[in-house]
């Protein structure tokens, strides 16, 4: 009966957000800012996505699975920024109660798919360096598609399951959302439902989905590490640990700054911090993801050097003739 009443109070058909609406002089300049970054972002990564498909020299596990990564960075900036984008160039917050769940799913599949890429690129490093003897034979084409594919798969799954549920809740007002895009937390707060068995949903399917990546990558750098201490030369070290760098700086962002998003304390006297540090792992770890790889790997500089060259002779032979 009470669950009848709420429906028949639902009247929420889009929800408003609050965004960074508390610094309306600053609209603009936000604008500016997240434009640049989403054009450097999709550039960067679809740059990254050219070099390993066009230069032979990275047609490897590790760069197939660095594509795969700068793909996932590419759709995971378009899931939010263009909606964020329009609300500040138009004014308009508002989003309609489907849009609101499909950019939900897709956020949190594509979130949880990184996890998988992640662990799978560990995975990668720790055979290379562990187990060199067997990383040929362990790491084949086969497998590593077989790898990328269920990273996808797992995503999308895990996060199908949880938004049909959540799909289910009822919304009978308020419909302000104190967050720049449809995030978990703030639309369950909204709930008129009962949300106990959703919370404990998302506690199941995070421990079951996203918790294995998280620790197998864990481990991997630990036995990693503990293989790097071992080799005697300062040298050695140096060289082996390179290799991996790049992969870890990028694994301890997403994971540092996810992690203290959704352990910090839900108070409204931190919902700012909440939103600039969401603002880290959405906005600027797709941003930071190619400038890493491009700037602290050799083998993605040279790729980048020869590209730039060809291009270059390219149109000199254009202008010329």
């Amino acid at each position: 009966m009470e669950d009848r009443v709420w429906r028949n109070q639902t009247v929420v058909t889009e929800f408003n957000f609050l965004g960074f609406g508390d610094l309306p002089d600053l609209q603009i300049l936000l604008f500016v800012m997240f434009l640049v970054i989403y054009i450097a972002t999709v550039s960067g990564n679809i740059i990254i996505i050219a070099l390993v498909v066009a230069d032979q020299h990275l047609h490897t596990p590790m760069y197939f699975f660095l594509g795969n990564l700068s793909g996932l960075e590419t759709c995971y900036s378009s899931t939010i920024l263009p909606q964020m984008l329009a609300n500040l160039l138009t004014g308009d917050k508002t989003i309609s109660f489907s849009g609101c769940f499909t950019q939900l799913y897709f956020f949190c599949a594509l979130a949880a798919t990184e996890c998988y890429l992640l662990a799978a690129m560990s995975y990668d490093r720790y055979l290379a360096i562990c187990k060199p003897l067997h990383y040929s034979a362990l790491m084949k084409t086969r497998f590593c598609l077989q790898l990328a594919a269920g990273s996808w798969l797992n995503g999308y799954l895990a996060t199908a399951i949880f938004v049909l549920f959540m799909s289910h809740l009822i919304f009978c007002g308020p419909n302000e959302i104190d967050h720049f895009y449809c995030d978990l937390i703030p639309l369950i707060k909204l709930s008129c439902s009962d949300t106990h068995l959703v919370i404990l949903l998302d506690f199941v399917l995070a421990c079951v989905f996203t918790l294995p990546p998280f620790l197998l990558t864990l481990t991997s750098y630990v036995c990693i590490l503990t293989t790097i201490l071992r080799i005697p030369s300062t040298t050695g070290r140096q060289k082996t640990f390179s290799t991996c760098s790049s992969h870890l700086i990028v694994v301890t962002i997403y994971y540092g700054t996810l992690m203290i998003v959704y352990m910090l304390p839900k108070r409204d006297t931190l919902s700012f911090l909440n939103k600039v540090l969401s603002v880290c792992y959405t906005v600027l770890t797709p941003l930071v993801n190619p400038l890493i790889y491009s700037l602290r790997n050799r083998e993605v500089k040279e790729a980048l050097c020869k590209a730039v060259s060809k291009f270059v002779a390219f149109t000199k032979t254009c202008r010329d003739s």
